[in-house]
């Protein structure tokens, strides 16, 4: 009777293994990894940043056609003419889809001429980049952007 009694006790099984992993352990572990790492990686001083350098010319050129991006109501663009004896000639307006043609006409006429581009500061950034992209596709290898002083 006393082994019944016994066997009845152990449920007549043997000891179960878990087969579970712990993972606990490792995620401190990991956890203490990722703290050591964060503070031995160098910090850049985020006040410090490295601008390119662009080199400035003494003089601007005596003579060069402008493009002046203006928003107005009609949001034309105007550009000047150079003429044979003044920095600045003429001033003709021009809608932004005859801009092209324009520009192609006048670097025909004035091919050693560079190009400045004077845009008001309520433009949008991509007027101002699609007529450096249009310059560029017609030729004028010289385009340089006006700065307020």
């Amino acid at each position: 009777m006393t082994t019944s009694i016994s066997g009845s006790m152990r449920g007549g099984r043997g000891r179960k293994f878990k087969s579970e992993i712990n993972v606990v352990p490792y995620i401190d572990v990991m956890l203490v990894l990722l703290i050591i790492f964060m503070a031995a990686a160098p910090m850049p001083n985020p006040g410090m940043v490295d601008l390119p350098n662009a080199g400035k010319s003494d003089l601007p050129p005596s003579q060069y056609m402008e493009v002046i991006l203006k928003k107005n109501a009609n949001a034309q663009i105007r550009i000047n003419n150079p003429s044979q004896g003044s920095a600045k000639g003429d001033t003709t307006s021009v809608k932004p889809a005859q801009l092209l043609e324009n520009l192609r006409e006048l670097h025909q006429q004035y091919p050693q001429l560079p190009l400045m581009i004077s845009a008001e500061k309520n433009i949008i950034y991509d007027d101002v980049v699609q007529v450096i992209s249009d310059a560029k596709k017609i030729g004028i290898n010289r385009v340089g952007l006006a700065a307020k002083q």
